[in-house]
């Protein structure tokens, strides 16, 4: 599959809510979210068991604030750098605009929340269109967190 990359994350302490990326389609390349992936280091054998809301928006005007700017990587090595942007653990939510949410999970952190869609579930974002994968609920305590998501750039 062409135009593939990957976003991620790694060993990042996590203590509130946040969106754990966010996306800009370039403004003459729609995206395709194909996927995402959460894991956690930190609250392995712990009796606590939480179950954490994650939310798959987009249609945000403004952008979040607080995270780091993870460079996009290809799957494919002979192919350019990507041309959209990506931002991760925003600690300050992207907002406005017409937000709409296109999917809600339940993370058990005890076990890693691998989410593949098929074709058919694919998000299409269309150029300059903002989306997130956002944590919407506060852990109970810090955890340790890592997180992908496969991105496909049309165009």
């Amino acid at each position: 599959m062409s135009g593939v990359y990957t976003v991620q994350f790694n060993g990042v302490a996590v203590t509130a809510q946040m969106d754990l990326f966010e996306l800009v389609a370039n403004s003459a390349k729609p995206i395709v979210i194909l996927g995402f992936s959460l894991s956690q280091s930190t609250e392995v054998g712990d009796s606590a068991e939480e179950a954490l809301s994650i939310l798959l928006k987009s249609g945000q005007t403004t952008s979040g604030s607080g995270g780091s700017t993870p460079t996009p990587v290809a799957n494919d090595s002979t192919m350019a750098a990507a041309s959209f942007t990506a931002e991760a653990n925003n600690t300050t939510k992207a907002s406005a605009g017409t937000i709409v949410t296109h999917g809600a999970w339940n993370w058990n952190i005890r076990v890693p929340l691998d989410v593949l869609f098929t074709q058919e579930q694919q998000l299409v974002m269309a150029a300059s269109r903002r989306c997130t994968l956002e944590l919407a609920t506060t852990p109970a305590d810090s955890i340790t967190m890592s997180g992908v998501i496969w991105v496909q750039e049309l165009g």
